[in-house]
């Protein structure tokens, strides 16, 4: 089985984009123990606000600009839930 998209979703406010992509891998890894691979991006004119992902090698993280630190993956609701909130601090994203 290859990795399987389970939610993307794209939209632009403004200057301000954001895009939410979640893949369910075919076998769990070290680096994904959640079996789930992510890129959740938020962006003010191409630069980058917030950024969480799962690179191999890194594992769960998230950028606030370029700076980045670990990120405790509970569940897919929570990694959205957090993403989410930080776009409406850091950008005034508004989610309706």
């Amino acid at each position: 089985m290859k990795a399987r998209q389970l939610f993307r979703f794209t939209d632009r406010q403004g200057d301000v984009s954001v895009e939410m992509v979640v893949w369910a891998l075919a076998e769990r890894t070290a680096d994904r123990p959640h079996g789930l691979k992510y890129r959740l991006y938020c962006g003010l004119a191409g630069t980058c606000l917030v950024r969480y992902d799962n690179e191999t090698g890194k594992g769960d993280h998230r950028h606030y600009g370029d700076p980045q630190e670990p990120y405790r993956f509970l569940s897919v609701d929570r990694l959205l839930a957090d993403f989410r909130d930080d776009c409406a601090r850091l950008a005034g994203w508004r989610w309706e």
